[in-house]
């Protein structure tokens, strides 16, 4: 198998690793390309794999490092970029979990190499003396930093994600609600604790705070309904491996995805992605893979 023949068969776990590490699609791929040139020009390479996790690895963590300070000084919420995904990839519940907005937002309270340790171990299989070679730390080190980084996200409650037919039945009846205006009707379909979070990166209108909770959320989607998405068409996509929505303009334009996570047949999050930037690659399917280190 040729170079170019390894690194594409590799791509889906390699874009995988780097994009939970950044949040980014984007960055992802410039970590991979700069990867893949890395990789092309080093000799004596025994195991593509190996080497290819580990060189993507330390560069999403730079990565990442560069990048903070503008996520800091973002304008309004920041979001992951979302990424659109095969209709079963919600099957791999390990996968929709770990690429679930609400539990990438949780990772990004994470530093760095926090991050990269709870992903490669968590998510991948890795084992800490694995780890502690990718990130060039002693074992020692890695262990406390996994036992440190579980511990920040312990705190947050595994959504369970139902079957395609109950998520597309609450949808649906969370539509019919929004085009109705009635507000009891849509707070039926939303959690008590329901979080709407909106993105415009400071490019187009968006709420600047999250909104909590079924009655305030209920109210500000009827009112949007009311107002900005008059003329605009609504359909169903899957990003990040669950349900989503993309609103267009009249023009056909990409307006928003909003992304649905829901806790059996309650919404229990509802994040809409605005930004321009965070849209460009929205048709573009990604493939994702999660398989485990073989040992």
């Amino acid at each position: 198998m040729t170079e170019p023949e390894t690194f594409e068969t590799l791509r889906p776990l390699l874009f995988t690793i780097a994009y939970e590490i950044l949040g980014s699609a984007a960055d992802a791929e410039d970590v991979l390309q700069d990867s893949y040139f890395r990789w092309r020009d080093a000799t004596g390479v025994r195991h593509p794999r190996a080497y290819l996790v580990q060189i993507v690895t330390r560069q999403a963590i730079n990565h990442l490092r560069s990048v903070r300070r503008r996520r800091e000084e973002y304008v309004g919420t920041w979001l992951p970029e979302p990424i659109r995904t095969s209709a079963d990839a919600g099957h791999d519940v390990l996968l929709a979990e770990s690429v679930s907005m609400a539990m990438l937002l949780v990772l990004e309270t994470l530093g760095p190499t926090e991050r990269a340790v709870f992903v490669l171990a968590e998510v991948f299989g890795h084992s800490h003396r694995e780890i502690a070679d990718m990130i060039d730390k002693t074992e020692p080190a890695v262990r406390q930093i996994a036992h440190r980084a579980r511990g920040r996200v312990a705190g947050r409650h595994r959504r369970f994600q139902p079957d395609a037919d109950t998520s597309q039945a609450v949808i649906d009846r969370f539509l019919r609600a929004v085009d109705t205006g009635e507000v009891g009707a849509l707070m039926d379909v939303l959690a008590p604790d329901v979080v709407q979070i909106s993105d415009g990166g400071g490019r187009v209108t968006a709420a600047r705070r999250p909104i909590t909770g079924a009655e305030p959320v209920a109210r500000f989607l009827l009112k949007l309904a009311r107002t900005w998405m008059t003329g605009m068409t609504v359909e169903f996509g899957t990003f990040n491996a669950h349900p989503a929505l993309l609103v267009r303009s009249g023009a056909g334009d990409l307006d928003t995805v909003l992304l649905v996570e829901l806790t059996g047949e309650l919404i229990t999050g509802l994040y809409a992605i605005r930004n321009p930037d965070k849209l460009r690659s929205a048709d573009t399917v990604r493939r994702l893979e999660i398989a485990p280190h073989p040992r």
